[in-house]
């Protein structure tokens, strides 16, 4: 299997062998463009344009540890296929250039420099109600468009949803999972440990992996944070939408709840967020609050964690309120 890698020759030769360049194109530069869990992706320069690489490999590129399903982006690539078809939502997502299937490598339009909201973790950016309908905008179309899709056209995207399902609803749960959470946060391992113990709260987790797992009727981007959100010279773009598939509405609008709980947006903004989506579309609170309580739980106590300023007091604070929320 060819791996990408930052080298231009090997990037050019690459590139000729699939005719991906204009005439008399030349790769100039490459560089890495933000900082990536999932994929290798790298921004190609050359004589005549920018554009995005992005490959997915057996493994997941933050933690090589941890494997992952090596054909991945393409189904990113189909997510783009459907999204395309949708002029709100092709104007906010990149453009796919070309598909390398055997090598699960995707050319993508470069949608500028750019950075991502993952600084909203500092606790000093409230978004914008400008911002925020934006976001649930998007997500608004995307989960409403593909409803009377036929079954064969969707996107369902099993084996990354089992990954997801692992870190979500199962490994931050184990007792002797091998993760010190102490070496993220003095006191953290400590507090976490009831939760492993707490069987009413495991129980309800488990169920709700379960309606995870189901098929639902919407199109998902699965990973809706701010590490997804792309803010450009152009306004707020959405990427990496590679754990797609079609779910309960109630899931994504969960993780977005819970990031928003995670950077310290205000109660506010939360309540903005619920009434806003559930003016325009069916919502099941209840069940959106649930999803947003094992994601907060997730990430304060699962190997995904976040580049969070947040004290031990204020992330105990939040595992209590999660756990009231899965147990009441």
């Amino acid at each position: 299997m060819f791996s990408l890698s930052l080298d231009p020759i090997s990037v050019q030769q690459f590139l000729v062998e699939k005719n991906w360049l204009f005439p008399e194109e030349e790769v100039q530069q490459t560089e890495v463009p933000g900082a990536g869990n999932m994929n290798f992706t790298i921004r190609v320069k050359t004589n005549r344009r920018t554009f995005i690489l992005k490959q997915s490999r057996p493994y997941v590129e933050k933690f090589p540890q941890v494997p992952a399903p090596a054909d991945r982006v393409l189904r990113e690539g189909e997510f783009y296929g459907l999204t395309a078809r949708i002029p709100a939502l092709s104007a906010r997502t990149p453009q796919l250039l070309a598909i390398d299937q055997e090598q699960s490598v995707l050319q993508l339009e470069d949608l500028g420099v750019g950075s991502d909201f993952t600084g909203m973790y500092a606790g000093n950016k409230q978004l914008s109600a400008e911002e925020l309908s934006g976001l649930l905008d998007f997500i608004l179309v995307l989960h409403d468009s593909f409803q009377d899709l036929p079954e064969a056209e969707r996107i369902t995207n099993r084996a990354m949803r089992t990954l997801n399902h692992e870190h979500i609803f199962h490994y931050p749960f184990v007792n002797g999972n091998g993760l010190d959470l102490d070496q993220i946060l003095p006191g953290l391992e400590k507090s976490a440990a009831p939760l492993r113990q707490h069987a009413q709260l495991k129980n309800r987790v488990k169920a709700l992996g379960v309606q995870y797992l189901a098929d639902g009727p919407c199109l998902l981007h699965g990973d809706y944070f701010p590490g997804s959100w792309l803010q450009t010279p152009n306004g707020i773009r959405i990427i990496d939408p590679e754990f797609c598939f079609f779910g309960p509405r109630e899931f994504e609008l969960g993780v977005m709840l819970a990031h928003l709980k995670l950077s310290a947006q205000s109660e506010a903004i939360q309540d903005f967020v619920l009434g806003y989506y559930r003016q325009k579309s069916p919502l099941d609170e209840g069940l959106a609050q649930s999803f947003a309580a094992v994601e907060v739980l997730r990430r304060l106590i699962g190997l995904a964690q976040l580049p969070l300023t947040l004290s031990l007091e204020e992330r105990i604070s939040l595992m209590d309120q999660a756990t009231r929320t899965l147990t009441s």
